[in-house]
């Protein structure tokens, strides 16, 4: 159901109309519910009557009885179905009817997706497949029109270029209902052409423009509100999310960085009221993550373990989300919204018992109880790894006019938030020799835009790589990443991935140690959802036997992030060591010089 409009109900709602009345009959009645009030904050006792899709009363307990189908809910909570305002579905690794009967059983009946993951490989027809993909389903699919496609222009090439004429494109389509993520804060701040197209087309369309401010602070940050961008969900510290907050912002608290909820809850605690401009979303989650502990409901669990009400809490996730996103059918139990309700044992355990999506019951127990289809037969994207198989040689740092000596290089230092850094290295038949404690990273275009070779540069604070890890899996452009230190371990994993048309490899000791393809699109899979989640979650844990990782930033997630150009300090992408502050391309060699025995 990736739709963010209506059709003509008023058939509908005359029936509710006149059941509501005691007139006729209602489709649905579900007796003896404790109502979880997102309006009030209260718990009441109530009846729920439903009609086709719609709630058409919320009555005292016993005032009615006439119903074709009759649900005692047992005096448990009934809440507004679960609303995700702001996820990338590409990060689970499943296409959206596998993503969706996992998250539907967990009470999430509707998500805002971001789909510039698919639309960076494939452009529109990434939009128009995630859209196509979406309809029929048993959740409620509202899409956004990726503007970061490339996420940084001239810093990076994924495999579409979207500007002004795209944007208009994607927001005439009924079924998009906003500007994703503007992550080209650079632009915005800058000015850039691109920019002012992408927001101007946002502005016409009167649809919401989802930001992505991280970092911005002080005039930055009032300046980015002032192109009309009205969310965040770049977070990086309680004081942030105040400020945001305070700024005008929607915050979209997220699940993907558990590390900071404890400070932000306790932040938001000491606001005289919890705003209505406070939702939840998941961002990113993994296939065995969203199995085992579940996206939304997750982050709800979360959320109040740590000391928000957990009223409040599901409000966040409910009502203030459907305020969001502008869906005043949606977030609320009351008459003339629609029925999309999660039934819990309780307020404390939150364990989902039932849920029910335009008036229909389609789970219990974290089951599904019926198929899960896409109404349109959509094929697959595949076929996107675009190149011929890699060298031992293309992972080897070469210093040109240099023999036999020495160079002083510039590198990446750290995780997530990363710095300048120097080393000097030996260099030895034209090729420097990697130091103790140190790794490489490489990045190859695959979309066929241009013919570059790979990129290779030196991290600081990586540790030292006992093997390679590589993926295709890579924010945003998602080209071919591979880190490591042995050429041969670099090699084979990436010819594994060329081979298997994209995913991440874990290689040592010149051989594979774990391999999960996503051969749609080079970032999703065919596997059935418990089989890919088994075995992502073998890759990660096997992925600490090539890397030192180091909570909470030098984690195996931070693979998936570290070519994000757009961010502050330096990365590695397709084009080169780029400098996200300066918005260059950055020559990593400084200076070189021969040793007596060398030639120049």
């Amino acid at each position: 159901m990736c739709h963010s409009t209506l059709p003509n109900q008023m058939p509908t709602r005359r029936r509710a109309i006149n059941a509501a009345l005691g007139l006729t009959p209602f489709d649905l009645l579900l007796i003896n519910a404790q109502i979880v009030d997102m309006v009030t904050g209260e718990i009441r006792q109530a009846d729920v009557g439903i009609v086709d899709h719609l709630i058409a009363s919320v009555h005292p307990r016993g005032q009615f009885s006439q119903a074709v189908e009759i649900h005692d809910l047992n005096n448990q909570f009934l809440s507004p179905g679960l609303i995700d305002t702001h996820v990338h579905l590409e990060s689970s690794h499943l296409p959206a009817e596998r993503y969706a009967e996992i998250v539907v059983a967990q009470g999430t009946t509707t998500v805002f997706w971001d789909p510039h993951e698919l639309a960076n490989v494939l452009g529109l027809a990434g939009v128009r497949y995630a859209i196509d993909s979406s309809r029929g389903l048993p959740l409620r699919v509202i899409c956004a029109a990726p503007s970061s496609v490339p996420s940084t222009p001239d810093l990076e090439m994924s495999g579409a270029d979207f500007r002004g004429d795209e944007m208009n494109t994607m927001l005439s389509w009924q079924e998009v209902a906003g500007v994703a993520e503007v992550m080209d804060m650079h632009g915005v701040l800058n000015g850039s052409d691109r920019m002012i197209e992408i927001l101007e087309a946002g502005l016409a369309s009167g649809k919401i423009i989802e930001g992505h401010a991280r970092g911005l602070s002080g005039e930055k940050l009032q300046a980015y509100l002032a192109a009309g961008v009205t969310s965040d969900h770049e977070l990086t510290s309680a004081a942030d999310a105040l400020e945001k907050l305070r700024a005008g912002l929607t915050l979209e608290i997220r699940g993907s960085h558990p590390y900071l909820l404890e400070e932000i809850v306790a932040a938001l605690k000491t606001l005289p009221h919890l705003s209505s401009q406070i939702t939840l979303c998941t961002d990113d989650v993994s296939p065995d993550m969203l199995l085992e502990s579940g996206g939304i409901l997750q982050l709800v669990r979360l959320l109040v373990s740590y000391g928000l009400p957990v009223t409040d809490t599901l409000r966040m996730a409910t009502l203030n989300a459907a305020i969001r996103l502008q869906r005043p059918d949606l977030g609320l139990i009351a008459a003339g919204r629609t029925a999309d309700l999660v039934l819990f044992d309780s307020l404390e355990s939150l364990e989902p018992k039932a849920v029910y999506v335009n008036g229909k019951q389609v789970a219990a127990n974290r089951q599904m109880l019926i198929p899960v289809h896409s109404s349109t037969n959509v094929l697959p994207p595949r076929d996107t790894m675009r190149l011929t198989p890699r060298t031992e040689q293309d992972f080897q740092l070469k210093i040109p006019n240099v023999i036999n000596g020495k160079a002083r290089l510039r590198i990446i230092k750290g995780a997530r938030f990363t710095q300048w850094s120097e080393v000097t290295v030996d260099v030895k038949d034209g090729v420097a020799v990697l130091p103790a404690g140190y790794s490489m990273i490489y990045v190859q275009h695959r979309h066929a835009k241009h013919q570059l070779g790979g990129q290779l540069a030196i991290l600081e604070d990586w540790g030292e790589m006992n093997g390679a890890i590589a993926t295709t899996y890579s924010h945003d452009s998602h080209n071919l990443v591979v880190l490591g230190r042995d050429p041969f371990n670099m090699m084979l994993a990436a010819n594994t991935l060329i081979a298997s048309g994209g995913g991440m490899v874990l290689t040592q000791n010149r051989e594979i140690l774990a391999h999960v393809a996503m051969p749609i699109a080079g970032m999703l899979s065919d596997a059935d959802p418990a089989v890919l989640a088994k075995e992502f979650k073998a890759l990660r844990d096997l992925s600490a036997q090539v890397a030192e990782w180091k909570p909470p930033y030098r984690v195996f997630k931070a693979i998936e992030g570290t070519c994000l150009a757009c961010n502050a300090g330096p990365h590695l992408t397709d084009l080169g060591l780029t400098d996200g502050s300066t918005r260059e391309i950055v020559d990593p060699l400084i200076e070189a010089w021969s040793t007596e025995n060398s030639t120049n």
